[in-house]
Protein backbone atom coordinates (compact mmCIF):
# COMPACT_ATOMS: atom_id res chain seq x y z
CA UNK A 1 0.00 0.00 0.00
CA UNK A 2 1.04 3.33 -0.93
CA UNK A 3 1.99 6.07 1.58
CA UNK A 4 -0.65 8.48 0.82
CA UNK A 5 -3.09 5.80 0.75
CA UNK A 6 -2.15 4.62 4.30
CA UNK A 7 -2.40 8.91 5.41
CA UNK A 8 -6.12 8.58 3.55
CA UNK A 9 -6.91 5.30 5.76
CA UNK A 10 -5.39 7.11 8.98
CA UNK A 11 -7.88 10.40 7.98
CA UNK A 12 -11.05 8.13 7.68
CA UNK A 13 -10.44 6.19 10.90
CA UNK A 14 -9.58 9.84 12.73
CA UNK A 15 -13.16 10.82 11.23
CA UNK A 16 -14.71 8.35 12.66
CA UNK A 17 -13.02 8.63 16.22
CA UNK A 18 -14.44 11.72 16.54
CA UNK A 19 -17.95 10.68 15.81
CA UNK A 20 -17.81 8.60 18.12
CA UNK A 21 -16.28 10.34 21.01
CA UNK A 22 -18.89 13.04 20.11
CA UNK A 23 -21.59 10.46 20.33
CA UNK A 24 -19.67 9.21 23.59
CA UNK A 25 -20.26 12.92 25.23
CA UNK A 26 -23.56 12.87 24.31
CA UNK A 27 -24.43 10.00 26.34
CA UNK A 28 -22.05 11.14 29.19
CA UNK A 29 -23.98 14.18 29.28
CA UNK A 30 -27.19 12.28 30.09
CA UNK A 31 -25.08 10.35 32.64
CA UNK A 32 -24.40 13.64 34.78
CA UNK A 33 -27.90 14.58 34.38
CA UNK A 34 -29.51 11.13 36.15
CA UNK A 35 -26.48 11.52 38.52
CA UNK A 36 -27.08 15.44 38.95
CA UNK A 37 -31.03 14.31 39.67
CA UNK A 38 -29.97 11.90 42.03
CA UNK A 39 -27.42 13.41 43.89
CA UNK A 40 -25.01 10.37 42.96
CA UNK A 41 -21.27 10.97 42.71
CA UNK A 42 -19.65 12.08 39.74
CA UNK A 43 -16.90 10.63 39.95
CA UNK A 44 -16.42 7.24 40.16
CA UNK A 45 -12.94 5.40 40.98
CA UNK A 46 -14.72 2.07 40.91
CA UNK A 47 -16.38 1.94 37.57
CA UNK A 48 -13.31 3.82 36.25
CA UNK A 49 -10.82 1.41 36.95
CA UNK A 50 -13.14 -1.77 36.26
CA UNK A 51 -13.63 0.30 32.71
CA UNK A 52 -9.88 0.76 32.24
CA UNK A 53 -9.09 -2.82 33.11
CA UNK A 54 -11.96 -4.28 30.70
CA UNK A 55 -10.67 -2.30 28.15
CA UNK A 56 -6.75 -3.00 28.28
CA UNK A 57 -8.34 -7.14 28.37
CA UNK A 58 -10.38 -6.34 24.97
CA UNK A 59 -7.25 -4.68 23.73
CA UNK A 60 -4.59 -7.76 24.47
CA UNK A 61 -7.87 -10.72 23.52
CA UNK A 62 -7.40 -8.98 19.99
CA UNK A 63 -3.85 -8.61 19.95
CA UNK A 64 -3.52 -5.50 19.91
CA UNK A 65 -0.58 -3.32 19.35
CA UNK A 66 -1.28 -0.70 22.19
CA UNK A 67 0.10 -1.47 25.48
CA UNK A 68 -1.50 -1.23 28.25
CA UNK A 69 0.29 2.27 29.40
CA UNK A 70 -0.89 3.47 26.11
CA UNK A 71 -4.76 2.58 26.41
CA UNK A 72 -5.10 4.16 30.28
CA UNK A 73 -3.30 7.27 29.33
CA UNK A 74 -5.60 7.33 26.26
CA UNK A 75 -8.71 6.89 28.20
CA UNK A 76 -7.34 8.83 30.87
CA UNK A 77 -8.14 11.94 29.18
CA UNK A 78 -10.99 10.69 27.51
CA UNK A 79 -12.60 10.23 30.83
CA UNK A 80 -11.00 13.72 32.47
CA UNK A 81 -13.08 15.54 29.18
CA UNK A 82 -16.35 13.46 30.21
CA UNK A 83 -15.69 14.01 34.15
CA UNK A 84 -15.65 18.16 32.56
CA UNK A 85 -18.64 17.90 30.77
CA UNK A 86 -20.73 16.25 33.95
CA UNK A 87 -19.67 19.01 35.94
CA UNK A 88 -17.14 21.53 36.93
CA UNK A 89 -14.59 19.15 38.80
CA UNK A 90 -12.10 20.27 41.09
CA UNK A 91 -8.88 18.89 42.53
CA UNK A 92 -6.83 20.14 45.14
CA UNK A 93 -3.36 18.90 45.57
CA UNK A 94 -0.13 19.64 47.09
CA UNK A 95 1.78 22.21 45.18
CA UNK A 96 3.17 24.23 43.26
CA UNK A 97 2.27 23.70 39.81
CA UNK A 98 4.82 21.07 38.43
CA UNK A 99 5.41 18.82 41.34
CA UNK A 100 5.24 14.94 41.85
CA UNK A 101 2.02 15.78 43.41
CA UNK A 102 0.79 17.54 40.46
CA UNK A 103 2.03 14.97 37.86
CA UNK A 104 -0.08 11.69 40.11
CA UNK A 105 -3.15 14.10 39.75
CA UNK A 106 -2.78 15.06 36.23
CA UNK A 107 -2.08 11.40 35.80
CA UNK A 108 -5.42 10.07 37.46
CA UNK A 109 -7.55 12.97 36.28
CA UNK A 110 -6.59 13.92 33.05
CA UNK A 111 -6.10 17.57 32.07
CA UNK A 112 -9.49 18.67 31.46
CA UNK A 113 -10.62 19.31 35.32
CA UNK A 114 -9.62 22.09 37.34
CA UNK A 115 -6.50 21.88 39.77
CA UNK A 116 -6.25 23.85 42.71
CA UNK A 117 -2.39 24.23 44.28
CA UNK A 118 -2.31 24.34 48.01
CA UNK A 119 0.38 25.42 50.08
CA UNK A 120 0.63 22.38 52.47
CA UNK A 121 -0.65 18.96 53.84
CA UNK A 122 -3.66 20.39 55.90
CA UNK A 123 -4.97 22.83 53.30
CA UNK A 124 -5.29 19.98 50.96
CA UNK A 125 -7.47 18.28 53.32
CA UNK A 126 -9.41 21.39 54.62
CA UNK A 127 -10.24 22.18 50.73
CA UNK A 128 -11.98 18.93 50.62
CA UNK A 129 -13.63 19.25 53.61
CA UNK A 130 -15.42 22.38 53.04
CA UNK A 131 -16.44 21.63 49.70
CA UNK A 132 -14.21 23.68 47.84
CA UNK A 133 -12.74 20.96 45.57
CA UNK A 134 -14.39 17.57 45.17
CA UNK A 135 -11.84 15.27 45.48
CA UNK A 136 -7.53 15.96 46.81
CA UNK A 137 -4.15 14.36 46.02
CA UNK A 138 -1.51 13.50 48.75
CA UNK A 139 1.04 11.38 49.22
CA UNK A 140 1.40 8.86 51.63
CA UNK A 141 4.72 6.50 50.71
CA UNK A 142 7.72 5.97 48.57
CA UNK A 143 8.93 3.33 47.76
CA UNK A 144 12.68 4.23 48.87
CA UNK A 145 11.89 6.94 51.07
CA UNK A 146 9.09 5.48 52.97
CA UNK A 147 5.71 6.80 54.68
CA UNK A 148 4.96 10.22 54.47
CA UNK A 149 4.09 11.19 58.21
CA UNK A 150 2.21 14.65 57.66
CA UNK A 151 -0.36 13.08 55.35
CA UNK A 152 -0.43 10.13 58.71
CA UNK A 153 -1.51 12.80 61.01
CA UNK A 154 -4.34 14.66 59.31
CA UNK A 155 -6.35 11.55 59.30
CA UNK A 156 -7.03 11.36 63.32
CA UNK A 157 -9.07 14.51 62.80
CA UNK A 158 -10.66 14.69 59.18
CA UNK A 159 -13.80 13.36 58.29
CA UNK A 160 -12.46 12.40 54.28
CA UNK A 161 -12.17 9.12 53.33
CA UNK A 162 -10.05 7.64 50.80
CA UNK A 163 -11.38 6.35 47.68
CA UNK A 164 -8.85 6.00 44.91
CA UNK A 165 -4.80 5.45 45.31
CA UNK A 166 -2.22 6.98 42.47
CA UNK A 167 0.66 4.89 42.12
CA UNK A 168 3.36 6.69 40.11
CA UNK A 169 6.74 5.76 39.13
CA UNK A 170 9.32 9.00 40.04
CA UNK A 171 12.26 9.25 37.45
CA UNK A 172 13.78 12.74 38.81
CA UNK A 173 16.45 14.34 36.81
CA UNK A 174 19.47 16.71 36.81
CA UNK A 175 17.45 20.24 35.67
CA UNK A 176 20.05 23.50 35.01
CA UNK A 177 21.18 25.86 32.42
CA UNK A 178 24.45 25.89 32.83
CA UNK A 179 27.24 23.43 31.55
CA UNK A 180 27.50 20.24 33.84
CA UNK A 181 31.32 20.82 35.59
CA UNK A 182 30.23 24.77 36.66
CA UNK A 183 27.14 23.79 39.19
CA UNK A 184 28.09 23.73 42.87
CA UNK A 185 24.69 23.72 45.00
CA UNK A 186 21.61 21.19 44.15
CA UNK A 187 18.09 22.92 44.89
CA UNK A 188 15.65 19.62 45.95
CA UNK A 189 12.89 18.51 47.93
CA UNK A 190 14.28 16.85 51.10
CA UNK A 191 12.86 13.37 49.82
CA UNK A 192 14.30 13.54 46.16
CA UNK A 193 17.86 14.51 47.69
CA UNK A 194 17.10 10.63 49.84
CA UNK A 195 16.15 9.02 46.23
CA UNK A 196 19.19 10.11 44.94
CA UNK A 197 21.72 10.17 47.82
CA UNK A 198 24.23 7.73 45.72
CA UNK A 199 24.14 9.80 42.84
CA UNK A 200 24.97 13.30 44.26
CA UNK A 201 27.58 11.59 46.38
CA UNK A 202 29.45 9.63 42.98
CA UNK A 203 29.20 12.44 40.50
CA UNK A 204 29.00 15.51 43.00
CA UNK A 205 30.27 14.91 46.37
CA UNK A 206 31.53 18.56 47.32
CA UNK A 207 28.22 20.18 46.03
CA UNK A 208 25.93 21.81 48.52
CA UNK A 209 22.96 20.29 49.32
CA UNK A 210 19.97 23.31 49.86
CA UNK A 211 16.94 21.75 51.01
CA UNK A 212 13.17 23.25 49.70
CA UNK A 213 9.32 22.83 50.09
CA UNK A 214 9.33 21.24 46.18
CA UNK A 215 10.69 20.66 42.95
CA UNK A 216 8.67 23.15 41.71
CA UNK A 217 10.54 25.84 44.23
CA UNK A 218 13.76 24.38 43.33
CA UNK A 219 13.28 24.99 39.59
CA UNK A 220 12.63 28.19 40.54
CA UNK A 221 15.69 28.65 42.48
CA UNK A 222 18.01 27.38 39.94
CA UNK A 223 17.05 29.20 37.27
CA UNK A 224 18.04 32.23 39.30
CA UNK A 225 21.00 30.93 40.73
CA UNK A 226 24.16 31.51 38.41
CA UNK A 227 26.16 27.64 39.90
CA UNK A 228 22.63 26.00 40.72
CA UNK A 229 20.76 23.17 39.56
CA UNK A 230 17.42 21.61 40.67
CA UNK A 231 16.69 17.94 41.21
CA UNK A 232 13.45 16.67 39.98
CA UNK A 233 10.79 15.99 37.48
CA UNK A 234 10.90 16.62 33.52
CA UNK A 235 7.13 18.77 34.33
CA UNK A 236 9.29 21.21 36.83
CA UNK A 237 12.14 21.72 33.82
CA UNK A 238 9.32 23.03 31.30
CA UNK A 239 7.71 25.18 33.11
CA UNK A 240 10.39 27.00 34.27
CA UNK A 241 12.76 27.14 30.63
CA UNK A 242 15.88 24.82 32.22
CA UNK A 243 17.25 21.86 29.94
CA UNK A 244 17.17 18.21 31.43
CA UNK A 245 21.38 17.36 31.52
CA UNK A 246 20.68 13.69 32.95
CA UNK A 247 17.47 11.85 33.10
CA UNK A 248 16.50 8.88 35.52
CA UNK A 249 19.79 9.99 37.94
CA UNK A 250 17.37 8.54 41.11
CA UNK A 251 19.37 5.68 42.58
CA UNK A 252 16.36 2.81 42.82
CA UNK A 253 14.62 1.67 39.19
CA UNK A 254 11.86 1.03 40.85
CA UNK A 255 11.50 4.58 42.65
CA UNK A 256 7.80 5.00 43.08
CA UNK A 257 5.49 7.14 44.98
CA UNK A 258 2.14 6.21 46.28
CA UNK A 259 -0.36 8.79 46.39
CA UNK A 260 -4.45 9.07 48.11
CA UNK A 261 -7.15 10.47 46.48
CA UNK A 262 -9.60 12.14 49.39
CA UNK A 263 -13.35 12.64 48.55
CA UNK A 264 -16.42 12.31 51.42
CA UNK A 265 -17.13 9.30 50.65
CA UNK A 266 -15.44 5.60 50.41
CA UNK A 267 -15.69 3.57 46.98
CA UNK A 268 -17.85 0.65 46.85
CA UNK A 269 -16.50 -2.95 46.21
CA UNK A 270 -14.74 -3.70 43.00
CA UNK A 271 -13.78 -6.95 43.84
CA UNK A 272 -10.07 -6.22 44.22
CA UNK A 273 -9.75 -3.69 46.58
CA UNK A 274 -7.68 -2.17 49.53
CA UNK A 275 -8.78 -0.69 53.24
CA UNK A 276 -6.92 1.51 55.32
CA UNK A 277 -7.91 1.37 58.95
CA UNK A 278 -6.92 3.77 62.00
CA UNK A 279 -6.50 2.13 65.48
CA UNK A 280 -4.83 2.81 68.99
CA UNK A 281 -4.61 0.31 71.03
CA UNK A 282 -5.23 0.30 74.91
CA UNK A 283 -2.24 0.11 77.61
CA UNK A 284 -1.69 -2.92 78.26
CA UNK A 285 0.88 -5.58 77.26
CA UNK A 286 0.05 -7.38 74.03
CA UNK A 287 -2.36 -5.38 72.86
CA UNK A 288 -1.38 -4.78 69.89
CA UNK A 289 -0.33 -8.18 69.28
CA UNK A 290 -3.78 -9.40 69.83
CA UNK A 291 -5.31 -6.42 67.70
CA UNK A 292 -3.51 -8.06 64.79
CA UNK A 293 -4.34 -11.67 65.50
CA UNK A 294 -8.37 -11.26 63.80
CA UNK A 295 -6.39 -10.79 60.38
CA UNK A 296 -3.95 -13.47 60.78
CA UNK A 297 -7.49 -15.64 61.83
CA UNK A 298 -9.24 -14.80 58.93
CA UNK A 299 -6.63 -15.25 56.37
CA UNK A 300 -6.71 -11.51 55.90
CA UNK A 301 -3.58 -10.28 53.78
CA UNK A 302 -1.81 -7.15 55.76
CA UNK A 303 -0.03 -5.18 53.42
CA UNK A 304 1.47 -2.14 55.50
CA UNK A 305 1.91 -1.16 58.90
CA UNK A 306 3.02 2.06 60.44
CA UNK A 307 3.36 3.74 63.55
CA UNK A 308 2.57 8.06 64.53
CA UNK A 309 2.39 9.44 68.01
CA UNK A 310 -1.25 10.38 68.77
CA UNK A 311 0.23 13.79 69.63
CA UNK A 312 -2.97 13.68 72.17
CA UNK A 313 -1.12 11.89 75.01
CA UNK A 314 2.87 10.51 75.42
CA UNK A 315 3.78 7.40 74.38
CA UNK A 316 0.58 6.90 72.52
CA UNK A 317 0.57 5.57 68.91
CA UNK A 318 -1.77 5.39 66.02
CA UNK A 319 -1.32 2.52 64.17
CA UNK A 320 -2.25 3.00 60.37
CA UNK A 321 -2.69 -0.86 58.76
CA UNK A 322 -3.80 -1.62 54.97
CA UNK A 323 -5.42 -4.46 54.08
CA UNK A 324 -6.64 -6.47 50.91
CA UNK A 325 -10.23 -6.74 50.53
CA UNK A 326 -13.02 -3.70 51.04
CA UNK A 327 -14.63 -3.41 54.09
CA UNK A 328 -18.04 -4.53 53.43
CA UNK A 329 -15.98 -8.07 53.20
CA UNK A 330 -17.69 -10.65 55.65
CA UNK A 331 -14.82 -11.45 56.53
CA UNK A 332 -13.30 -8.10 56.96
CA UNK A 333 -15.96 -6.57 59.10
CA UNK A 334 -15.83 -9.53 61.76
CA UNK A 335 -12.18 -8.90 61.44
CA UNK A 336 -12.63 -4.89 62.21
CA UNK A 337 -15.27 -6.15 65.10
CA UNK A 338 -12.40 -8.26 66.88
CA UNK A 339 -9.82 -5.52 66.53
CA UNK A 340 -12.02 -3.06 67.93
CA UNK A 341 -12.15 -5.13 71.48
CA UNK A 342 -9.00 -4.04 71.60
CA UNK A 343 -8.42 -0.52 70.69
CA UNK A 344 -9.26 2.74 72.88
CA UNK A 345 -9.80 4.15 68.77
CA UNK A 346 -10.41 3.10 65.21
CA UNK A 347 -11.21 4.09 62.16
CA UNK A 348 -11.72 3.31 58.72
CA UNK A 349 -9.82 5.35 56.27
CA UNK A 350 -11.61 3.71 53.31
CA UNK A 351 -11.86 0.95 50.80
CA UNK A 352 -11.08 1.66 47.21
CA UNK A 353 -9.83 -0.34 43.99
CA UNK A 354 -6.37 -1.84 45.18
CA UNK A 355 -3.72 -1.35 42.15
CA UNK A 356 -0.22 -3.13 41.94
CA UNK A 357 2.95 -1.32 41.69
Amino acid sequence: MELNDVRNRIDHIDGELLRLLNERAELVHEVGEIKREHGLEFYAPEREEALLRKLVQRSADAQGRLPEKSIRAIYREIMSAALALETDLRIAYLGPAGTWTHQASISKFGNSVEYLPQTNFADVFDTVARGKANYGVVPIENSTEGAVSHTLDLFADSPLKICAQILLSIENSLLSNIPREEIKKFYSHPQVFGQCRDWIHKNFPDADLVEVSSTTRAAELAVADPQGAALGGLLAAELYGLKVLEESIQDSATNTTRFLVLGRETCPATGNDRTSIMFSVKDRPGSLYDALKPFNQFNINMSKIESRPSKKRDWEYFFFVDVLGHCSDPKLVTAIEELETHCSFIKILGSYPNMEG
